[in-house]
């Protein structure tokens, strides 16, 4: 593979990977291409890989490219070189095929495209392999055997990283997504096909929405106050522990009361103290969040064994500093 087809492909991965789910639709009227685009981006995935499943796929393409380019935009469902042309000329930045078609891989190839093609068995990844390819599409994820049958191949491909397809949904996505060698996921629940025919743009909104916060998971993890002094803190950290009943536990620098309240006992973060929100993947909260308009602190981070751990916001928010904390 040459140097440009691989750096196309790793920045492909990377944008993927930070979006973390990438709508699959069907769709059968180009002009509501658009607007349910749009619906998605709103919701929090701005992403798309419309599929060769209807004459539409060209014409819908072409139309999202030209009026969002903020859009990942992929071509789903190719089957044939003629496809993967049109779909090209019309604005997709990369190809994802149902299956691994040697002739498709190397005509993508040529033309210097990304392609990520379906794989279902070891059999497929080794071909995948040799044709330079290390992100695989496994489709049909579910009926292959899920997250399971992923971890398994994984074992002897550890270089291999997949973009699960086919049966996957808000309740299952996690599973997913918490194994490193899955890079995104693919689905259509949150554009069902009764919310396109009826342009019902806001109910795919919500949707959008919901699958975001249900694949970053975030929730308060604690509360930091800022006391200031070891004395001090251990007044405060009293008062909090007979309040709630809780039980205290002693760090160098802070009293932690129960799991709800961090009492520092240093000048620390923020002008009133700082609120730790878990999450399930770190870089990809960080990247809804910039979206978002919020900034982060690089010189902040907080790395535990080689993994990231902790990243404060730039600013505070009502006098408080704001940190992400990997769960």
């Amino acid at each position: 593979m040459e140097e440009t087809d691989v750096q196309n492909m790793e920045l492909l991965q990377k944008r993927i990977s930070e979006i973390g789910i990438i709508p699959v639709i069907k769709i059968k009227d180009a002009a509501g291409a658009v607007p349910l685009a749009q619906a998605l981006a709103r919701g929090g995935l701005p992403a798309a890989e419309i599929t060769f499943r209807t004459d539409a796929a060209e014409e819908a393409i072409r139309r999202v490219h030209e009026e969002l380019p903020e859009v990942m935009l992929g071509a789903g469902t190719v089957l044939t070189k003629e496809q993967v042309d049109r779909a090209v000329a019309a604005g997709a930045a990369y190809i994802v095929s149902p299956g691994l078609n040697r002739e498709i891989v190397r005509y993508c190839r040529e033309k210097g495209v990304p392609i990520i093609p379906g794989c279902a068995n070891p059999s497929d990844i080794e071909v995948a392999l040799e044709e330079g390819l290390k992100t695989v599409k496994f489709f049909p994820a579910e009926a292959l055997g899920g997250i399971q049958m992923i971890k398994a191949m994984s074992a002897p491909y550890g270089g291999v990283t997949f973009l699960p397809t086919g049966g996957i949904n808000e309740s299952n996505l996690n599973d997913y997504l918490s194994f490193p060698k899955v890079v995104a996921c693919g689905g259509s629940w949150m554009a069902p096909q009764d919310a396109i025919a009826t342009k019902d743009w806001e109910r795919i909104e919500r949707l959008a929405r919901s699958a975001v916060n249900a694949m970053l998971g975030l929730e308060l993890k604690h509360v930091g106050v800022n006391s200031g002094d070891p004395e001090t803190a251990a007044k405060d950290a009293a008062q909090f522990a007979r309040l709630l009943g809780w039980e205290l536990d002693e760090q160098p620098i802070a009293t932690f009361v129960g799991g709800g309240f961090e009492i520092m006992k240093i000048p620390f973060r923020g002008k009133n103290g700082h609120v730790a929100i878990g999450c399930n993947n770190i870089k990809r909260a960080r990247w809804h969040m910039e979206r978002r308009g919020f900034v982060f602190d690089d010189d902040s981070v907080i790395m535990k064994n080689g993994k990231l751990r902790a990243i404060y916001l730039k600013d505070d928010i009502a006098g408080f500093a704001v940190h992400l904390l990997q769960k």
